[in-house]
């Protein structure tokens, strides 16, 4: 499954990285933002992640500003849209209204996608005229280079809608999960939030300090997960036994850190130390594109992983 022509709503960080992939795969992109200054916004973004898809070989020459059209007007974007990748604001309210809006300018099969990061395509769909071509499709930013791609079917979404959007994503070199249950925050936010619950944890009460959190993931189970998930990575921790001996050997220690795990609340006093930390750490990056060395990092990251079959 492939679509040629594929409208945008939003460009901000996220449309335009998805922007940026479309048009490495020679889709025709239409942006719509009601920001005057999103073209603008839209190029500088295109101009910096290119080379990273050209580092990865999913694309060649210049960006092909002939096939992008960036405007304020949603009829306009939406004239000959054979797909939406919805990514305005993550409120209920404005995703309806979202929605609504694109109803009027599309035909009833134009699927719907949201890059929502919490809400339920449940929620999203409702008052819908066409409830069943819209779904959630969330990336992981920024998504012209993180692989993962989570899709939700709401109550009412077509189960081929996504099935197709699954050959669609997967036609892009995504790494696609079908989500069996809608849960706020999908799957990997709802991961990323486990994680960060204890860090904010271990920084209000003393244990350690922001830097040294993000010393201890980045450098320690960071690594492995990078290269494959906590069951995996248990598994090969299991020796000869593998996940079973750890599970059954070794799980009552994970049973008794989770019962020491925090639940830290974010007050205002908390808050100003979780800032503090962060502008001390941001001090040792001082000269340092923090942006651009993240993603010289992914693209090393995927091309290792791509060189080890993982």
């Amino acid at each position: 499954m492939t679509y040629d022509r594929i409208a945008i709503v939003g460009g901000g960080l996220i449309g335009a990285s998805w922007a940026a992939l479309f048009l490495a795969h020679g889709a025709h992109v239409a942006v719509q933002d009601p920001d005057p200054e999103a073209e603008a916004r839209v190029a500088r973004t295109l101009a910096a992640a290119w080379p990273d898809l050209q580092a990865l070989g999913l694309a060649e020459g210049p960006v092909p500003m002939e096939r992008l059209l960036v405007t304020t007007d949603l009829a306009e974007a939406c004239r000959e849209a054979e797909f939406v990748q919805e990514c305005g604001p993550d409120r209920i309210a404005v995703k309806r209204e979202i929605v609504a809006a694109l109803e009027a300018h599309l035909g009833a099969a134009v699927p719907i996608a949201s890059s929502t990061s919490s809400l339920l395509a449940s929620d999203i769909q409702e008052g819908a005229a066409h409830p069943g071509r819209v779904f959630v499709a969330h990336p992981f930013n920024p998504p012209h280079l993180i692989p993962l791609v989570e899709l939700v079917a709401g109550r009412a979404t077509d189960p081929e809608v996504i099935e197709a959007a699954r050959a669609f994503y997967g036609g892009l070199g995504r790494d696609v999960i079908v989500v069996r249950k809608e849960v706020i925050g999908h799957i990997a936010n709802r991961l990323s939030a486990a994680l960060y619950r204890e860090a904010v944890h271990l920084v209000a009460e003393g244990i350690a300090s922001v830097a040294d959190v993000d010393r201890a993931v980045a450098s320690g189970p960071g690594l492995r997960w990078a290269l494959m998930g906590p069951h995996l990575t248990y598994h090969l921790g299991g020796g000869d036994g593998g996940f079973r001996h750890y599970i059954r050997h070794l799980g009552p220690t994970q049973a008794a850190r989770w019962a020491e795990l925090g639940s830290p609340e974010l007050t205002e006093p908390v808050i100003a130390q979780l800032i503090a930390g962060v502008d001390a750490e941001l001090d040792e990056y001082a000269g340092t594109d923090l942006v651009r060395a993240r993603d010289a990092g992914l693209i090393a990251i995927l091309q290792a992983r791509a060189r080890q079959g993982l």
